[in-house]
């Protein structure tokens, strides 16, 4: 991020976020924290007599700036960035939505320059004629695509807007994100799209149509609809249309051959242009999109590190998730994508002082509304099904009151015919300041807490009790077994199992290395069902087997206490969606691995009955890394 905050010093975007002490408003602070008190400052984090308050570090941009607030004019659109130190381009073209499966934006050979903040598109005398691709002459109507680039090449975000008239220009309801599949099933589908101003819209599928509800965030369900069956939907805002399709999974059991994909870590890479679309590397996403869909993939799961993140503004995290958004959107129009969190959709409050090395990172609060999880629930559409969150537990200071985020669309479960999968969140409650958790209370990065792994527990007795499940997936971020990147951390930490979370002053009774174990147990010994992990982290494609005669330990740790595993399943490994690489190290297990590789990666499932093949493809150059059949 240091570029970024460069890139701030010059065009004084920090502006946008000052943080003003006087007007400090009392927080209530969880009480699964400790040592974080209100003064008359501020939030104040004390250890040792020494108090540490809270650092804002300020919004670089956020959404609601980049959006532009767009204004029809004379001859165009004009667009007020809300920095008014910011200079760089705007490139636009327009979208053409009958043209194309995949419609995006085709920019003109022009570019308007942005001055002070601000900038305007002429498309009465630019864009009239022979460059007239979409007919709004004659309709009165269309869709811009713009391209907004900070002067140092950075791409700060890629938006739409809709307008009507033939001159002067009028600015209409846009939808800014989607439309997107969500929570398919066989009789069901959520339609979700974001629109930038207040309107009702329609989403019409096969014979229904459903009219949204007044707003700007939509998310229409439509049931009554046959298994396995492919349906034309469409949606209408204020006469602007799209029309894309979607398919119905087929009954659950009935065992149909099919195809799903997986992946991960996908934050801003190196390289330039695309590979940082603020955030994200939309470059590598949109060619893992473009081969899920020619792979004819029915359903994608992407286990964290959407995003750059580890921020501290809520708006800014919003602009994050909106690019990421907007590089597989085109694809998210045909297929569902279930979103889970990785160490990288971090949202703190950070405490220090001049002149000491000690920084504390806690999870955001108040958590209803800026916790990490609920800022990531607000940007994604996933099924309701997992658990409350961690109040209720043994630890729970206040029984009374909620002292622990939601796990409210961040961790669940979804079928497909006879698979389930199911997503669970080793990053909630994240406190990236792993060294001094104990100071200031908080989860570690992997440790998956007791609520939470009840809830595994109880799902997974269910799917071993259903007929109609045969294999079931189990996901989360952070790898039982790192290979290379996160052999210091993960859910081995180098072998140290005193690495756990702390609750109001006091460790949880479970190390890290018990705590994986737990979690094996129920996965391995307790289940027949589970075939394989899926995970990320690092930044790398690596399939561990798992088996019982692998070596998992630290050499001191207690022969009583270690757990034998009944059968064998896989740990599948992909972080290689963009994120800057990570080459393999030595542990205990290393020949247990195979396929390592540094280069980008899409994980395929293939599923036909009671048999999965797994197959591994390069996007950038479509060869395939590796195969292997983990169920026959």
């Amino acid at each position: 991020m240091t570029s970024h905050f460069g890139y701030l010093a010059r065009t004084a975007i920090l502006t946008l976020a000052i943080f003003l002490a006087s007007c400090v408003t009392a927080q209530r602070i969880p009480g699964a924290y400790s040592n974080i008190e209100n003064t008359s400052e501020g939030l104040v984090l004390t250890y040792q007599d020494e108090a540490y308050g809270e650092i804002d570090q300020g919004a670089v941009f956020t959404l609601d700036a980049a959006l532009g607030a767009p204004k029809g004019t004379r001859d165009g659109i004009a667009f007020d960035f809300q920095a008014p130190g910011l200079s760089g381009k705007l490139y636009y073209g327009f979208i053409h939505y009958n043209d194309s499966r995949h419609p995006m934006p085709v920019f003109f050979k022009r570019y308007a320059e942005v001055v002070e903040g601000e900038a305007e598109i002429d498309i009465a005398n630019q864009l009239s004629g022979r460059y007239d691709m979409i007919g709004w002459e004659e309709s009165g109507q269309g869709t811009m695509g713009f391209r907004l680039v900070a002067d140092n090449g950075l791409i700060l975000y890629d938006g739409r807007v809709s307008f009507s008239g033939t001159g002067p220009f009028k600015v209409v309801p846009t939808i800014i994100e989607g439309p997107t599949l969500h929570r398919i099933g066989p009789d069901r589908a959520t339609i979700a799209f974001t629109t930038h101003k207040k309107t009702t819209s329609t989403v019409t599928v096969g014979d229904q149509s459903i009219e949204s509800d007044k707003g700007t965030q939509h998310e229409v369900e439509v049931t009554g609809l046959t298994p396995g069956t492919l349906y034309d939907y469409t949606v209408n805002v204020e006469g602007f249309t799209q029309t894309y399709q979607l398919e119905t999974a087929p009954e659950t059991g009935t065992r149909s051959a099919f195809t799903f994909a997986y992946a991960s870590d996908s934050r801003a890479g190196q390289g330039g242009g695309e590979r940082e679309i603020y955030g994200a590397n939309a470059y590598i996403m949109k060619k893992i999109m473009a081969l899920a869909m020619q792979q004819q993939v029915k359903y994608f799961q992407f286990s964290g590190d959407l995003i750059n993140g580890y921020l501290t503004s809520p708006e800014e995290m919003d602009l994050q998730y909106a690019n990421w958004k907007h590089a597989v959107e085109p694809w998210w129009h045909y297929f569902p994508i279930y979103i889970s969190m990785g160490n990288h959709e971090a949202l703190t409050r950070v405490f220090g002082k001049e002149g000491s090395r000690l920084q504390v990172s806690v999870d955001r609060f108040p958590y209803e509304t800026e916790s990490a999880e609920a800022v990531f629930g607000r940007n994604v559409v996933n099924p309701r099904n997992g658990p409350a969150g961690e109040d209720g537990a043994s630890y729970d200071p206040n029984p009374n009151r909620t002292d622990f985020p939601s796990y409210d669309e961040n961790v669940f479960y979804y079928t497909y015919d006879n698979v389930a999968v199911i997503v669970l969140n080793s990053n909630y409650w994240y406190a990236p300041s792993t060294g001094a958790v104990q100071l200031s209370g908080g989860n570690i990065h992997a440790y998956i807490m007791d609520q939470q792994l009840a809830w595994l527990e109880q799902t997974l007795a269910t799917l071993e009790e259903d007929a109609n499940i045969d294999h079931v997936f189990v996901t989360q971020h952070t790898p039982c077994f790192p290979n290379g990147g996160h052999v210091g951390d993960d859910m081995w930490y180098r072998g140290d199992n005193s690495k756990r979370a702390w609750v109001n002053g006091k460790p949880l009774e479970k190390g890290i290395i018990e705590r994986r174990d737990q979690y094996l147990d129920l996965l391995v010994n307790e289940s027949s069902k589970v075939i394989a992990i899926l995970t990320g982290d690092e930044h790398n494609y690596a399939l561990t087997t798992v088996s019982p005669d692998m070596d998992m330990y630290p050499e001191a740790f207690p022969e009583t206490e270690k757990l034998e595993l009944s059968r064998t399943i896989y740990q599948v490994n992909n972080g290689a969606a963009g994120a800057p690489y990570y080459a393999q190290e030595e542990t205990p297990w290393s020949d247990h691995v195979s396929g390592f590789t540094t280069q980008n990666a899409l994980v395929l499932f293939d599923v036909d009955g009671g048999t999965i093949s797994m197959r591994v493809l390069n996007p950038d150059t479509l060869e395939e890394i590796e195969q292997k059949t983990l169920r026959e």
